[in-house]
């Protein structure tokens, strides 16, 4: 299945407000927007649970009933798809997202791969939001590997720079885990640059032999980096959580027509979409 390429879907991201953005918060909401972006060619979902009462709709859950409805709307409406739940949580308490994901038990799971200072300026100079570190320390990262290895669940390392592609390699030397699914994170402005030419240097560095995507942040300017994963054989990622803008800088007002174009950038690097089915057997996963 060398020509084929996984789409991974990422449906409505950690805080965007729902009152600003056409991102779903509901279980149907979130059911609908999967089959859009699955008929457009997704395999994989990439979810993240936002708080169900009124007027909460932009803030996160860890609520595992809430997290498990939202999965069976999603399974209903596309049959054979694959779930990826978030993981990523701020600071030392996190022992609430180890119980998530043991009571939800997804097929697939972000794992966090490293710390990253977590920056942006406005056009001032100031800061966008108070510094932040993402902190995810070696001690962190072990916990939710376990976690994953107890439930079957294949952790996707979510890579924010080159050195944190470097240490998911150190992670498989020592033993911590067998395989990585790499998914460098492009666009975040204190990480790495959403620069296509940047893609075969992290290729470089990955283990050999392990698949890959490309998670990009931006406005329209994400499009050539897609196109340029597409060429060099990466599985492929959009939606609503990353990006808002299609390829012609026309606002998207779903998650089914980000699909619809990364699926053609798929087509004119000569590779073919995966089924659900197709994608379960190149991740190893249960049918």
């Amino acid at each position: 299945m060398a020509d084929k390429v996984i789409i991974t879907c990422a449906l409505t991201g950690v805080l965007t407000n729902p009152k600003q953005h056409p991102v779903p918060v509901t279980p149907d909401q979130m059911a609908a927007e999967a089959r859009r972006a699955y008929d457009a060619g997704a395999s994989i979902m990439h979810v993240h649970y936002r708080d169900q009462r009124e007027g909460m709709g932009h803030l996160p859950t860890w609520d595992a009933k809430i997290c498990t409805e939202i999965n069976e709307a999603i399974r209903a409406a596309c049959p054979g798809v694959v779930i990826n739940m978030t993981t990523g949580i701020v600071g030392p308490d996190y022992q609430h997202v180890l119980d998530y994901l043991r009571a939800c038990r997804p097929e697939m799971a972000a794992c966090n791969a490293g710390t990253l200072n977590y920056l942006k300026t406005k056009s001032d100079g100031s800061w966008a939001w108070p510094p932040m570190t993402f902190d995810n320390p070696v001690s962190k990262v072990t916990d939710f590997i376990k976690v994953m290895k107890e439930i079957g669940t294949l952790p996707e390392f979510e890579c924010f720079d080159v050195g944190i592609v470097r240490s998911v390699g150190l992670y498989i030397e020592n033993g911590m885990t067998d395989h990585a699914d790499y998914n460098f994170v492009m666009g975040v402005a204190s990480g790495m640059p959403a620069d296509p030419d940047l893609l075969p240097l992290l290729i470089k560095y990955k283990k050999p032999d392990c698949p890959w995507q490309a998670t990009v942040i931006g406005r329209e300017d994400v499009w050539p980096v897609h196109a340029r994963v597409a060429e060099l054989g990466g599985n492929l990622r959009t939606g609503l959580e990353d990006c808002f803008y299609l390829p012609d800088g026309a606002k998207a007002q779903s998650n089914g027509e980000m699909i619809s174009a990364l699926a053609a950038y798929a087509s004119r690097a000569g590779r073919k979409v995966a089924s659900p089915a197709e994608a379960r057997v190149m991740m190893g996963l249960a049918a």
